[in-house]
C-alpha cells in the first residue's frame, strides 16, 4: 500500500477589519504613554508632539533616515530630552502626518489640506500626497480657496495644484488678492510645474493665464509685466496687446470675455477702474 503524498498548500494572508486596527493605533497618536520614544517640538506655538520612532521610520524613510542618524543612547529619557525641533510647521499640520503614518488615514480640513500635500511631498508620502490631492480637487469648494488664496499662494501647496484645480480658482471674483501679486504666484506656479512636468512653460500656463485679467493693471504695471515675458514668454503677446488696447479705448474690445474686466474681492483700486463702471463684488 503506498502511501499518498500531498504538495503543501501555499500561505494563505487573510486580513481581519482594518476599522479595528485603525482605531487601536490611532490611540497612539500623540500619547506620551506606552514607550514613546521621540518628543518633536512644533510650530511657533512650541507644540509637544509625542510619537514612536520604530512606526515613524518603517513608515517614511525621511524618518528613517533622521532616527539612524541619531546616536543610539539606548536610554528613554534622553531620547524625549532631546526633541525634535519643526519651528515652521503648523502643529495641526503635523499631526495630520503623523495620523496619516500610524493609521493610512488622515483628517483633513480646509485650512490645512494645501500644507499637508505640501508636507506629503516633502515626506516622500506618496499616498497621502494622493488624498490630500483628492480631498481638494472633490471636497474644497472653489469659494473656501478663494476666502484664503492670500495666504494659500505663500505656501510651498499652491505649486502643487494642477491645472484642473486652479484654472477655476482663477476665475473667481472672490479672490481675496491683488492681480499683480496674483500674476506673480502664477508665473512661481508655472516654472515649478514646468520642470516637474518637464514641459515648456507657456505650454504648463496655457489655460491658467488666460484666467488673468491683465486690464486690472496699471500702464506702469503692465511695462513690466512686458520686460518680465520677455524673459519667460509666461503670457501670449496677444493677451497683453488686449489690455493695451482697453487702456488706449478706455472700454472692452469687442468678444472680450466680461469677467475679465471684473475687479476681485481683493482688487486694489487704479485710477482707470473707473472706466470698468463694475462695482467691487
Amino acid at each position: 500500500m503506498t502511501s499518498s503524498t500531498h504538495s503543501p498548500l501555499p500561505p494563505v494572508c487573510k486580513h481581519g477589519p482594518a476599522g479595528v486596527f485603525t482605531s487601536a493605533l490611532r490611540r497612539l497618536v500623540n500619547n506620551p504613554e506606552f514607550s514613546s520614544d521621540v518628543k518633536f517640538v512644533v510650530g511657533k506655538e512650541r507644540q509637544e508632539v509625542f510619537a514612536h520612532r520604530c512606526i515613524l521610520a518603517c513608515r517614511c524613510e525621511v524618518f528613517h533616515g533622521m532616527f539612524s542618524r541619531q546616536p543610539q543612547t539606548g536610554r528613554h529619557t534622553d531620547l524625549l530630552e532631546s526633541p525634535v525641533v519643526l519651528s515652521e510647521v503648523q502643529p495641526e499640520v503635523f499631526l495630520a502626518v503623523i495620523e496619516f503614518l500610524y493609521t493610512n488615514c488622515v483628517t483633513l480640513n480646509n485650512y490645512i489640506a494645501l500644507e499637508v500635500l505640501t508636507s506629503a511631498v516633502e515626506y516622500g508620502l506618496d499616498d497621502l500626497r494622493k488624498l490630500c490631492v483628492e480631498f481638494i480637487t472633490d471636497t474644497l469648494k472653489v469659494e473656501n480657496v478663494c476666502e484664503a488664496m492670500q495666504e494659500i499662494v505663500k505656501t510651498r501647496g499652491f505649486h502643487e495644484l494642477s491645472d484642473l484645480a486652479l484654472v477655476p480658482i482663477l476665475q473667481s471674483d472672490s479672490l481675496l488678492i491683488d492681480e499683480l501679486e496674483l500674476l506673480c504666484a502664477v508665473r512661481e506656479w508655472a516654472h515649478v510645474n514646468s520642470v516637474v512636468l518637464e514641459q515648456p512653460l507657456p505650454e504648463v500656463v496655457k489655460d491658467a493665464v488666460k484666467e488673468l485679467r491683465l486690464a486690472l493693471l496699471s500702464p506702469d504695471e503692465l511695462t513690466r509685466l512686458e520686460k518680465d515675458n520677455h524673459k519667460d514668454s509666461l503670457v501670449p503677446v496677444e493677451q497683453i496687446a488686449a489690455a493695451w488696447k482697453f487702456h488706449a479705448l478706455k472700454k472692452a474690445n469687442t468678444g472680450a470675455r466680461p469677467h475679465l474686466l471684473q475687479r476681485r474681492k481683493g482688487t486694489r483700486p487704479r485710477d482707470h477702474h473707473r472706466y470698468l463702471n463694475l462695482q467691487h463684488k
